[in-house]
């Protein structure tokens, strides 16, 4: 046991009701610590991912020579706390500005990541960068890691709630890192604490939309807009606005403008609809099942608006798992990238960087 004893990989666990997210931010004392009292979070547990070595120990870590950062796996309850609230409390309770390790700890092991497990956590974690990037929150530029998540390790018993087992000794560390200093010399003043609000997903106007009734509908549409939007229809193929479309840009709801694909997923898919890997983010529109064909189909609608915009049709790439989302031009409006800050869009333009 101790500092050179192996560390065991994760054991999966079903966590019924329950969610888990991987974060590296230095010393995962402070950040198993840091996470453990937000609310909403069940668990952290310290370990090690990203590395090429199986089972490192603690001294193969913080040596630098495992490739592996120290880090902590999150237990989060979703319906408590959001994955975009633990990425935001990463960047607060860390220095995500150094490439060179983690305050007085140096070196990659202590460099600060975010370890996503699904294309939708990718997106969070990279829009929240933005986010505080054009808020201008830290002088220098943000440089945490954001990266596919791999085995998890975890660390030996006694790193385990070590600031609650050790608490003089985790607080002399603490205090000595200059993590707290640093954290109040950029959040004390509370000057961004509006920005980052709980459950904030995109400073939108379309939050706000209040759906017009069926006769102004049919007085701000086009005949076509209305029978796919407000009736589930379906436009000819290859004779449409968008089928062909490759600028660079965000398409959005016709009737809410709420934001839905990016022209960074869409691909050439040969059937004449605009085809899309994903949506800009998966709580932006609802699926249902449709029983209008012989077989069922999974229907996408818009959150907002709730407007019929296509299907899913499992004939997408291999990489993709064969999905594609094969949408209707007469459902979207296309925003060129250019003209994304002007309309409220601006928070996406770094898909574009």
């Amino acid at each position: 046991m101790g500092r050179t004893a192996p560390s065991e990989e994760d054991v999966a666990v079903d966590y019924v009701g329950k969610d888990v997210g991987y974060f590296a931010g230095g010393c995962f004392w402070c950040v198993e610590s840091d996470f453990e009292k937000l609310s909403g979070v069940s668990e952290a547990v310290s370990g090690y991912m990203g590395g090429e070595l199986d089972k490192p120990s603690y001294n193969q870590v913080s040596g630098g020579n495992s490739g592996h950062r120290e880090m902590v796996k999150v237990v989060y309850n979703p319906q408590k706390v959001s994955y975009r609230d633990l990425v935001i409390d990463l960047l607060r309770h860390s220095d995500p500005t150094d490439e060179g390790g983690s305050f007085f700890d140096r070196g990659h092991q202590y460099t600060s990541a975010v370890y996503y497990s699904s294309e939708e956590e990718k997106m969070i974690a990279l829009q929240v960068i933005a986010e505080m990037k054009k808020a201008g929150v830290f002088e220098k530029p943000i440089v945490t890691s954001v990266e596919q998540a791999g085995v998890f390790w975890v660390a030996e018993d006694y790193h385990q709630d070590y600031y609650k087992k050790n608490s003089l000794r985790y607080n002399y560390y603490r205090q000595g890192s200059g993590r707290d200093a640093f954290i109040e010399s950029v959040w004390g003043d509370g000057q961004f604490d509006d920005l980052f609000k709980k459950e904030m997903s995109v400073n939108s106007s379309w939050n706000d939309f209040q759906k017009p009734s069926d006769d102004e509908l049919k007085k701000t549409l086009t005949p076509l807009q209305y029978e796919v939007t407000q009736k589930e229809g379906t436009e000819r193929p290859f004779n449409n606005e968008y089928w062909d479309n490759h600028e660079a840009g965000i398409y959005v709801d016709i009737v809410s403008h709420e934001p839905l694909f990016s022209s960074t997923d869409k691909f050439d898919s040969g059937t004449g609809w605009p085809s899309f890997l994903k949506p800009l983010d998966y709580s932006f529109v609802t699926e249902k099942q449709d029983y209008q064909l012989f077989l069922p189909r999974t229907e996408i609608r818009s959150k907002i608006a709730d407007s019929h915009l296509g299907h899913i049709i499992l004939d997408g790439p291999v990489e993709n798992d064969r999905i594609r989302y094969c949408m209707n031009s007469a459902s979207l409006l296309f925003v060129p990238k250019d003209k994304l800050e002007e309309e409220g869009l601006g928070e996406f333009l770094y898909l574009f960087e």
